[in-house]
C-alpha cells in the first residue's frame, strides 16, 4: 500500500468576527452603550444615562459622532469620534452639573487598535479619575 493517496485537509473554520469589526452604528449602541452602563454600575452607583448622537463636538463644535452620558449628580461626559468609526481620532469632555465642558482632552491616541474593552475601561478610568464613580 502505498501513501500517495492524498488525506483530506479539515476545512479552518472562518475566525469568529471581533465585536470591533460590527460596523459603528451597530457598535456603539448594541455592545458600547450596554457595557459601559454595566462597567459604571459595578462602582455602585444608578445606571447612567447614555446615548449616540451626531451633533458639534464640546468646546469646539466642529461636527461629530459623540456618546452623550449623565451620571446622577448631573455629571456630563462626551467621548467624541471625528468619523463614524471606533478607530477615528476620539476626544473626551466632562462637565459638573450645571457647567458646560470647557476643555476637550485627546482620548486613545497612543493605542494602535481600540477595541471594546480598552473604550470601556479607558472611559471608566477618566469618570473615576473625576471621583464620579463610587466612594471616592
Amino acid at each position: 500500500m502505498t501513501d500517495s493517496a492524498a488525506k483530506p485537509v479539515p476545512e479552518k473554520a472562518a475566525p469568529a468576527p471581533k465585536p470591533e469589526d460590527k460596523p459603528f452604528a451597530e457598535f456603539i449602541p448594541q455592545l458600547f452603550l450596554p457595557a459601559l452602563a454595566q462597567e459604571i454600575q459595578s462602582y455602585g452607583g444608578a445606571a447612567p444615562e447614555l446615548r449616540l448622537e451626531q451633533g458639534p463636538m464640546p468646546v469646539v463644535g466642529e461636527p461629530c459622532w459623540q456618546v452623550v452620558g449623565q451620571l446622577p449628580g448631573e455629571h456630563r461626559f462626551w467621548v467624541c469620534f471625528t468619523t463614524d468609526n471606533i478607530q477615528a481620532p476620539k476626544t473626551i469632555a466632562v462637565a459638573e452639573a450645571g457647567a458646560n465642558p470647557s476643555l476637550l482632552e485627546s482620548f486613545l491616541i497612543d493605542e494602535k487598535k481600540t477595541t471594546l474593552a480598552l473604550l470601556v475601561s479607558r472611559t471608566v478610568q477618566r469618570l473615576n479619575g473625576q471621583k464620579w464613580l463610587g466612594p471616592n
